[in-house]
């Protein structure tokens, strides 16, 4: 499996930067994962859009889904339109960006598939385990196997013992790491921060811990040291255009 970021900024993108946005290849499958906002210009950079797949995103804040949008659009309205895209989300969690156009625009365009923790599925090559964390909103966390290989996705979460179930022996996570160090009181059920993140990957066994989400202007310096006292595997902050191969 090939994973390469698009964009890693927690809330908005800072300048020159994107939010959450990952796309993961296998066995030529390409597999869209939270398609945030800034991250269809990345994409675009190495990959047209009709040539992805399927999306999955992990929740219905637009940091981490609006840009479904113009990847749809680009789709649609192009000379050749493709096969409708297979797009898996909790239920509901599009319904404020897939009513960004006119009723009928993007029509024929997609497959909405609700996402139902506990319920894996086939997509291209991937298997798909979905699992319920804390959030704000309704938040799946993603564990994506292929070819002997995990990759595991947080989305945004809070404190959860699903945590590493989801990242059990994981080949890599990526974890939301809002904060380095302490989720502000009134956010603490529903972010996690990077200190969060490195007891998870500890305690989960992954080979490697990729951390995202960061608040904007957050320097990683910080955000690894915080991971580092209790992960002492490979570790890294999400930027776009890096690439792991797992």
């Amino acid at each position: 499996m090939l994973i390469t970021v698009l964009g890693g900024c927690g809330a908005w993108p800072a300048a020159g930067q994107a939010c959450s946005g990952y796309l993961i290849e296998h066995d030529g499958f390409r597999v869209l994962v939270d398609p945030g906002y800034a991250t269809l210009p990345r994409l675009l950079e190495t990959t047209p859009a009709e040539r992805v797949d399927a999306v999955l995103v992990s929740h219905g804040h637009p940091d981490h889904c609006s840009d479904l949008n113009p990847l749809l659009r680009a789709r649609a309205l192009g000379d050749a339109p493709p096969a409708a895209l297979p797009v898996h989300a909790p239920p509901g969690a599009l319904d404020a960006v897939l009513a960004l156009d006119r009723r009928g625009m993007l029509a024929g365009s997609f497959e909405l598939h609700d996402m139902e923790p506990g319920t894996p599925r086939e997509i291209g090559p991937f298997r798909l385990d979905a699992f319920s964390l804390p959030h704000h909103v309704p938040n799946a966390g993603l564990r994506l196997s292929a070819g002997g290989r995990v990759i595991a996705y947080t989305g945004d979460t809070g404190p959860s013992a699903d945590l590493v179930t989801l990242a059990a022996g994981a080949d890599l996570l990526v974890a939301e790491a809002t904060y380095p160090e302490q989720v502000p009181g009134e956010d603490a059920p529903y972010l996690s921060s990077a200190a969060d993140a490195g007891r998870t990957a500890a305690a989960a066994g992954v080979a490697r811990l990729l951390l995202t989400h960061l608040w904007p202007g957050t320097l990683p310096e910080p955000a690894l040291a915080a991971a580092a006292r209790s992960y002492q595997g490979d570790l890294a902050v999400a930027t776009a255009g890096r690439t792991i191969e797992v």
